[in-house]
């Protein structure tokens, strides 16, 4: 049976792929330090195991497959704390690499469409420019290029705007921001003038791709989005309909480091024989009851 440990296991994004390899027969071991948790229920409901460690100053577990997702993940914190970012993201990568390596295990690295910074040309592909404009961003490719360096059996899933089940907490994306206040009967907040677009994928269907890298051993760069490009605005719209909110967006200053539009070319991703399954507005009514 293959083994495999997942990074940031009971993490948002790492709870979900535990839980899916499990499902399909994975000897899973979800590993994390509980440092900002999310999806602790989500492992113990999927009787995944758990091991608390902080590969910041822990051992990895053996595994033929280790996907590592654990990250800190806050754009606008990462200008506050960059050094933590680098140390977090970039340096346990490495470790995590090392280790995969001399075990000859196949590394699946979760990272993130904050490595391309302000597109240069629509939709992004695997070969655009890389030029992050966060602390963040620079972490994720950092880690992206010390992986390459350490070992030879790497998939790089470039992951674009997730949402899902149990995003929550101050490190979630603009959709639970969103729903948040909507469930309280007011209309979101968009931060900026809301014309940019991002690509929403559901967490689920994250969780689908690694599945695919791990069941054909695929290495390489992949973009993991819809290939739809959905403005704020749009999405504004759409979560006030399905909560039949009243009223009128309110709008704030931009966050730095954000980028104005982002939109995955995902033939490469397509090419494995996976596709995106869930349509942005079927995912979010899924969340009305969470």
């Amino acid at each position: 049976m293959v083994r495999v440990a997942v990074t940031g296991g009971a993490g948002f994004i790492g709870s979900h792929i535990a839980v899916h390899l499990a499902r399909l027969g994975y000897r899973v071991v979800a590993v994390d330090s509980l440092e900002r948790a999310t999806g602790f229920e989500r492992l113990e409901e999927a009787g995944v195991p758990l091991v608390r460690a902080d590969l910041r100053h822990d051992d990895l577990p053996d595994a033929d497959v280790v996907v590592h997702a654990a990250a800190y993940i806050d754009v606008a914190e990462s200008w506050e704390r960059p050094y933590e970012y680098m140390w977090n993201n970039a340096a346990v990568t490495a470790k995590v690499a090392k280790r995969a390596a001399e075990r000859g295990a196949h590394l699946i690295y979760i990272s993130s469409a904050a490595v391309y910074g302000e597109p240069e040309y629509l939709p992004i592909d695997e070969r655009h420019p890389t030029k992050p404009k966060s602390p963040y961003g620079l972490s994720k490719l950092v880690g992206e290029q010390i992986a390459e360096m350490l070992t030879k059996k790497l998939t790089v899933a470039r992951l674009f705007n997730v949402y899902g089940p149990g995003q929550s907490g101050p490190y979630s994306g603009v959709i639970t921001k969103f729903i948040q206040r909507a469930k309280q009967g007011k209309p979101p907040v968009i931060f900026g003038d809301g014309e940019q677009t991002r690509d929403f994928i559901h967490v689920e269907d994250v969780a689908r791709f690694v599945a695919v890298t791990v069941e054909k051993g695929a290495t390489g760069v992949y973009n993991v989005g819809t290939g739809i490009a959905v403005s704020i605005r749009k999405l504004a719209d759409i979560v006030m309909k399905i909560f039949k909110i009243e009223g009128t967006v309110r709008y704030a200053p931009p966050r730095p480091g954000d980028i104005k539009h982002s939109v995955a070319e995902i033939s490469r991703a397509f090419s494995l024989g996976w596709k995106p399954q869930i349509a942005l507005e079927d995912g979010l009514r899924k969340l009305i009851d969470i």
